[in-house]
């Protein structure tokens, strides 16, 4: 037990010290904290570039009717550019005095955007106009439209300006879909089906990057140790057996160690992220249920703005999930399927003499993984189906389907089946890579094959 402490030590040590190690820990949690905080950052965020945009109308209905805002600035140039020659616009010279003039884009309105349910409008530019732009023009332009259509409608059947807008006070309805679930005791919980996704997605993609960067980390230790002969003197005072137990658990706690500080740094990051993008919105002070009148309430509350309430929506979706069961079921899912998956790579590792010779190993290995990751996008949209469950139970693809799963909520029954049958298969599988590494790891010059790995598996004691 001592030997093998002690090859765990040297396996984790040397790893832990190396510089790639202490730039991915730091990287790491800063990639993931800008995940989780990019969407309420891009919410935050608004084009403060003032752009000015010309516009050909040849309808003569919508100049009026696309307001201008803090950025933007609407100019008709229809007059200019009109011939009473040939009673069109000449909208060539329009293009070529573009590049001279201070426009930002050139928006061309023809006759026949309005003589169909569906118009098309030119927004003519020599930069690519950003979706904010667009979205304005084309929603002011259908609001307008959707007016003039209400009051020729109203004429036809004799109603006023004010029926209408009656009508469409009456009939204007917006639903909100606010999910909620219940645990097996009835209880409920608010969640979110977005974040839900977002964190199954990125656990499996992590269990999938963990499984194949650290059992490639065990593969290339075996490697270096065979062709350097260093091995050989291990193996001397060592049994194969336990040099090969103490390389995968020293590299499982690398993986942990890693993991664990990337989890603590991202809430930390996140955590402060929060801080300074809500700094200015205290729901202590705000009272939705009261009516703002004059002063006196004016003082009391301090009433945030629509974007605060957006940014705080989107900071408890974050933090419905559980992340405590889903830290935990993760750890157990990375360190199943490492255990798994570092065997295989043992067994190709002693099987060779250089990285080279491992890729027709590594088809096996690699497949199931692969699998996983793309029956992880079909679970994350349906994840009670009978393909995400089976997925989910077969060992090889459970670590990255599993996971996904969680997210949104597993039966219990499915949970213990699922991690019963991890746990066999990997304490299976290292006592198969067992038998075959034994004899690898001393073979050398010799091209290896799966009749032979099967003959190294049979040689008795």
């Amino acid at each position: 037990m001592n030997k093998v402490l002690l090859i765990i030590k040297r396996e984790f040590n040397s790893r832990v010290k190396k510089r790639s190690f202490i730039i991915m820990t730091i990287l790491g949690p800063l990639l993931f904290a800008a995940l989780m905080i990019a969407p309420i950052v891009l919410m935050r965020l608004e084009d403060d570039e003032f752009k000015k945009v010309a516009v050909i109308d040849e309808t003569g209905m919508f100049f009026n009717s696309i307001p201008n805002t803090k950025y933007l600035q609407f100019e008709n140039v229809s007059l200019q550019y009109y011939d009473n020659l040939t009673t069109s616009y000449n909208l060539t010279k329009a293009k070529e005095d573009l590049k001279n003039t201070d426009y930002y884009a050139l928006l061309y309105i023809p006759h026949t955007a309005v003589q169909t349910n569906i118009g098309v409008v030119q927004l003519i530019s020599f930069r690519q106009p950003n979706m904010a732009l667009k979205l304005h023009i084309s929603n002011s332009m259908e609001k307008k439209l959707e007016d003039i259509k209400l009051s020729t409608k109203a004429q036809e059947f004799g109603l006023t300006e004010e029926d209408v807008t009656n009508i469409l006070t009456v009939v204007n309805t917006r639903i909100d879909v606010v999910t909620t679930t219940l645990d097996e005791k009835g209880e409920e919980k608010q969640s979110s089906t977005e974040i839900a996704m977002i964190i199954g997605y990125i656990c499996g993609f992590l269990i999938y990057m963990f499984v194949f960067m650290y059992g490639s980390m065990v593969m290339r230790g075996v490697i270096e140790e065979k062709t350097s002969r260093i091995v050989e003197v291990i193996v001397s005072s060592v049994k194969p057996f336990q040099l090969m137990i103490g390389k995968i658990i020293g590299v499982a706690l690398v993986g942990l160690t890693q993991f664990l500080l990337w989890v603590v740094l991202t809430f930390v990051l996140v955590f402060f992220g929060q801080k300074i993008l809500l700094k200015d919105y205290n729901p202590e002070k705000f009272n939705p249920n009261s009516v703002i009148v004059g002063s006196t309430l004016d003082n009391q509350y301090n009433v945030p703005d629509e974007k605060a309430l957006k940014y705080e929506e989107a900071f408890k979706a974050v933090f419905s999930v559980n992340y405590l069961q889903v830290i935990t079921f993760f750890l157990f899912y990375f360190i199943g399927g490492y255990l798994l998956y570092a065997a295989m790579f043992a067994i190709v590792g002693s099987a060779v003499d250089n990285e080279t010779d491992t890729q027709q190993f590594m088809l096996p290995i690699s497949l199931p993984l692969i699998l996983g990751i793309i029956v992880m996008m079909q679970v994350i949209n349906n994840p009670a189906s009978s393909l995400s469950y089976w997925f989910s139970i077969i060992p090889f693809t459970s670590p990255i389907v599993m996971m996904v799963r969680i997210p949104f909520g597993v039966p219990i029954a499915d949970l213990i089946i699922s991690m019963l049958l991890l746990v066999i298969s990997f304490v299976f599988m290292t006592w198969f890579a067992a038998k075959i590494y034994r004899v690898g790891i001393l073979m050398y010059g010799k091209k290896v094959n799966y009749k032979e790995l099967w003959k190294w598996f049979k040689y008795k004691n």
